[in-house]
């Protein structure tokens, strides 16, 4: 995205503001340039981007932005498209219908070499007398106050089991062992 176009976007966005008619203005999977040239026309809100314990490109730069500029960050696909959740295993087939199936990521090999990821936080949900979707969003949870994650959830005790993740309180240690947990064999998409 150009410059004047993120400006003349934003400040249209920020007319409507303005206006009384917007009360916020939010930005989703950005760029750190993005993000800081849309906040100098008007402040940003709210960034939604993907985040979990298998995808962690935002710490480095767009994070960190948004805590030192009071905006919020609402981590989708937390639960690594159920794959945090440690219910699948290098068996694990996706129907042609599930868009999991054409995701990288879910690929045989790289599923195999990503179970890695999941064994670690499953050890740790038994830790913790949890279970990994919970471990996973306790960890995002321990981020900052800014950081308000976004899990899907297709039953109510799925709800329940992720509004279980607000109660764990990870050490710095645990929180450090999640950090450095490999990343994920395959792309995003």
């Amino acid at each position: 995205m150009g410059i004047s176009s993120v400006k003349s976007g934003i400040g249209a966005f920020a007319s409507l503001v303005k206006a009384g008619k917007v009360r916020h203005i939010g930005l989703s999977e950005c760029t750190l340039d993005e993000l800081s040239r849309a906040h100098q026309v008007h402040p940003i809100a709210t960034i939604q981007s993907e985040l979990s314990l298998w995808t962690r490109d935002v710490l480095s730069e767009i994070l960190p932005f948004c805590q030192r500029n009071d905006i919020g960050f609402l981590p989708f696909a937390p639960l690594g498209r159920g794959f945090l959740t440690g219910q699948f295993d290098q068996a694990s087939h996706f129907k042609k219908e599930d868009f999991r199936s054409l995701l990288p990521r879910f690929q045989p090999e790289a599923l195999k070499a990503n179970l890695r990821i999941v064994d670690a936080v499953k050890d740790l949900a038994k830790r913790k007398r949890g279970t990994p979707a919970q471990i996973a969003l306790a960890w995002l949870l321990a981020l900052g106050e800014n950081v308000v994650p976004i899990p899907g959830a297709s039953k109510r005790n799925h709800l329940e089991e992720n509004l279980g993740g607000a109660l764990i309180q990870l050490t710095k240690e645990e929180q450090a062992s999640l950090n450095e947990l490999p990343s994920p064999t395959g792309g995003r998409y």
